[in-house]
């Protein structure tokens, strides 16, 4: 059995009938868009926590429950790479409260977080990362409201 190497919490955010999505600019690189989220550290006392925990470190945010609905898995040098992936909706948000360490590194890029419209045509022109996120979305935009309802 191929051990798992890196773990990654992911958000498919919403706040009323808009996505929110983080857009990444890196030198030499054409902008993209990704979802909120980053990587399980060893104290979070889960993957929730560490979505809750990166949600508060990227938008100064805090979530209603959050729902499990997908996960990816990328094959990396050393083991598999899972992409954990919620539904959930936005409590609170102030941009001003971030505290992820990526933002003070001007050689990360920039990060700047952007609404975008929840239909399969509006995410469709944009540069989603990972695809395979984005066709997920995309291919349930109607199952992803509805789970965010519970």
């Amino acid at each position: 059995m191929t051990q798992i190497v890196r773990r990654s919490a992911r958000a498919i955010l919403l706040d009323g009938e808009e996505l929110v999505l983080i857009v990444r600019t890196k030198p030499g690189r054409e902008p993209y868009w990704v979802t909120v989220g980053g990587g399980v550290e060893p104290n979070d006392a889960s993957v929730e926590a560490a979505l809750h925990r990166e949600v508060f470190e990227e938008l100064g945010g805090a979530l209603h429950v959050p729902r499990l609905v997908h996960l990816i898995t990328d094959e990396l040098e050393q083991g598999l790479g899972v992409q954990h992936i919620f539904v959930a909706r936005l409590k609170e948000m102030d941009i001003q409260a971030r505290t992820g360490t990526e933002f003070a590194k001007p050689e990360r890029g920039g990060y700047e977080v952007v609404r975008v419209p929840f239909t399969a045509e509006d995410l469709r022109g944009i540069q989603l990362m990972p695809p395979q996120l984005a066709d997920f979305i995309t291919a349930n935009i109607d199952a992803i409201r509805a789970v965010s309802e519970w």
